[in-house]
């Protein structure tokens, strides 16, 4: 691995009812290249984008949105805006916290439920054992999308419900695929934990001491982007495969050609 500075774009608009945007554009790869600007980005769900917003997201040009939120996800946060002329992919992941049963506790469950459920680590732990589980069991969904990609479904824009978990991996896996070093792949997994970025934490107005600061650091593992839980993924990997060109051709399907086809999309010189 080289020692270059991971890079990550330096403006961004500011949007109002889309979290956790950004161009991945810049990131370099080992080979001396990196990421081109406005072929791939990431964001939090598109369910409420303003119109203004949405004009933004047009001016794009996007070819493909990539949506990894499951159908409990869209029935609370809602449907994305539709974008004229641009094709949606669902590709529902597991969630991180597995199931709407388990969010319902958040939002609602009291404080003994909260430290039962997620207290001494079992919180982070959850999103560890995730982390792993989308790896190692979701491959046709991530071979899906590195088809997709080196098939010409670019400018593309991944999202998941926060743009953190799910979309993030993903994002991982793409940039794995091109070439980019870990280390700016993980600069930019961490952009998720800015606060300007975070998914906003809701609890039922009747939900025993709501936003107290105990209530919050029981759930801080669940929406923080923690390097840890991106480590666990890669280890995932080595665990599974033995390395990452293994796991991009036995577990993904990604040969030399497409390969080849993916980074000539997606890098610039």
């Amino acid at each position: 691995m080289t020692q270059q500075t991971p890079q990550v774009p330096s403006t961004e608009p500011e949007l109002t009812g889309v979290r956790n945007f950004r161009d991945v554009g810049g990131l370099p790869t080992v080979d001396g290249r990196h990421v081109g600007r406005g072929v791939l980005f990431r964001s939090g769900h598109l369910a409420h984008a303003t119109d203004t917003d949405a004009a933004f997201l047009d001016s794009l040009g996007l070819h493909t949105v990539f949506d990894f939120r499951n159908s409990a996800d869209v029935k609370l946060e809602g449907p994305d805006v539709a974008l004229p002329g641009v094709r949606t992919v669902n590709l529902p992941l597991s969630d991180p916290a597995d199931g709407a049963g388990f969010w319902t506790m958040v939002r609602e469950g009291d404080l003994a439920t909260l430290r039962e459920m997620l207290g001494e680590g079992r919180a982070a732990q959850r999103m560890i054992d995730s982390y792993r589980l989308i790896i190692t069991t979701r491959t046709a969904e991530h071979r899906r999308v590195l088809d997709e990609l080196s098939d010409g479904a670019s400018p593309a824009l991944m999202h998941c419900s926060a743009g953190k978990d799910r979309a993030g991996l993903s994002i991982a896996v793409t940039l794995l695929a091109l070439g980019v070093e870990r280390d700016a792949i993980e600069a930019d997994y961490l952009e998720s934990a800015a606060a300007h970025r975070r998914y906003k934490v809701w609890r039922a107005s009747h939900a025993e001491d709501g936003k107290s600061p105990e209530v919050m650091a029981l759930l801080a593992p669940l929406f923080d982007a923690r390097a840890e839980y991106l480590a666990t993924a890669f280890a995932a990997i080595e665990e599974t495969w033995g390395d990452t060109e293994k796991y991009l051709a036995q577990g993904l399907g990604l040969d030399a050609a497409k390969q080849e086809r993916l980074r000539e999309r997606l890098l610039a010189n």
